[in-house]
């Protein structure tokens, strides 16, 4: 890939090149707010107390799975924290990553962990966005923005986000484990700010 588009500087991807976003997968998602800013809550004697912008991204993560009901979406662990979000989003087989994508794929059960297998891998499509990973984080970053400007809150997301496919099951232990203790880890937290 080269550095430059239009004579402009590009910014590389954060994604892992080799794999799709739309795939069978769990993943482990972090979303943080601008500058760091403690738009979500604070935290006081190991427990969380939510703004109403803490709320609305609690409220808008839950609601994935029923937005988008075509991706067979599970959650995992999450957590909302002053200044950021993580979460584990399993997003299942379905028609839009099984048959070529032509939407006639039947559902199936859902694996919780990435299979890694060299035949399972596909590059990962770039381009317009949709049915994938990049497509649920920019849905449900929206609507906590949209909720804020409507109530006029001052809040901004960072753009991007931090992903990881979670790649077994040991792997998927520790990141729940490290979800569920953040709230109580919060002053060692590499986002503590």
């Amino acid at each position: 890939m080269t550095d430059r588009f239009k004579d402009t500087y590009r910014i590389p991807s954060a994604r892992w090149q080799d794999w799709d976003y739309g795939a069978s997968a769990a993943y482990f998602v972090t979303a943080c707010a601008a500058h760091r800013e403690r738009f979500f809550g604070e935290i006081s004697n190991s427990e969380m107390s939510l703004s109403e912008t803490g709320k609305t991204v609690q409220a808008e993560w839950l609601k994935t799975p029923a937005l988008r009901p075509d991706m067979n979406i599970m959650l995992g662990e999450y957590v909302v924290m002053p200044n950021h979000f993580h979460g584990i989003i399993v997003i299942g087989e379905n028609r839009y990553n099984t048959d070529g994508g032509d939407g006639d794929g039947d559902i199936v059960e859902t694996r919780c962990i990435a299979s890694l297998r060299q035949q399972q891998w596909q590059p990962n499509r770039f381009g317009y966005q949709s049915k994938n990973l990049a497509s649920v984080m920019r849905g449900f970053k929206s609507a906590v923005t949209k909720f804020a400007r409507m109530n006029r809150i001052p809040f901004a997301w960072q753009t991007r986000f931090h992903d990881r496919v979670i790649r077994n099951y040991d792997e998927h232990s520790r990141i729940a484990y490290y979800i569920n203790g953040n709230i109580e880890n919060w002053q060692d937290d590499e986002l503590y700010v």
